[in-house]
């Protein structure tokens, strides 16, 4: 018999452990008496699926000053107005690049505030 190429799916859904302190277990079970949950792991999912929706992770691609400069003043041009911020999140670019390079298009008169 030959060795399969193939990958084992993956879980649907996994297990995790976690202590927490007995005041929240007490609240939890508050909850769940009060029908908001149907048990512990109802609460758990939810609270995880709550928290993920809040924490968005910002990727930072690396690219050189002149490739940001081209890529931000292009976005500032599609885009019209945007804070500096936006522009780092939505091009995937460090936010003090961003600083940097919107402060040297300004200086070239490339950029103006409105």
């Amino acid at each position: 018999m030959g060795a399969s190429n193939k990958r084992k799916p993956q879980p649907s859904s996994v297990s995790i452990g976690a202590k927490i302190a007995s005041a929240e277990a007490a609240q939890i079970r508050e909850l769940i008496e009060a029908g908001v949950y149907l048990n512990e792991s109802d609460f758990v999912r939810d609270a995880i699926r709550h928290r993920l929706s809040e924490i968005k992770i910002i990727k930072c691609r690396d690219v050189d000053f002149q490739t940001a400069k081209k890529e931000i003043l292009g976005y500032y041009r599609s885009r019209g107005e945007a804070y500096p911020d936006e522009a780092a999140r939505d091009l995937e670019l460090d936010f003090d690049l961003v600083m940097r390079v919107t402060g040297e298009l300004r200086q070239e008169g490339r950029l103006v505030e409105a």
